[in-house]
């Protein structure tokens, strides 16, 4: 069995980003894979990931992955 841990999707504008979403969802299920929704986040704007957050500002590290350094 194989697992897919991740899928991001990001957009600039919240309609394009639903018709995508749904785009995935769709070739997902044609291909017998499947999501458990529970582990979802659905619409936000920042996400962590890899020890970086992701957003609106493009990829910056974690805060706490550099708090020894700055301080």
């Amino acid at each position: 069995m194989s697992f897919i841990d991740d899928i991001i999707i990001g957009t600039e504008e919240e309609e394009e980003h639903d018709e995508i979403v749904k785009e995935v969802v769709k070739k997902l299920a044609e291909n017998d894979l499947y999501m458990k929704l529970e582990k979802c986040k659905w619409k936000v704007r920042k996400v962590g990931f890899l020890g970086v957050v992701i957003g609106p500002e493009g990829i910056k590290i974690k805060e706490e992955k550099v708090k020894g350094v700055l301080d």
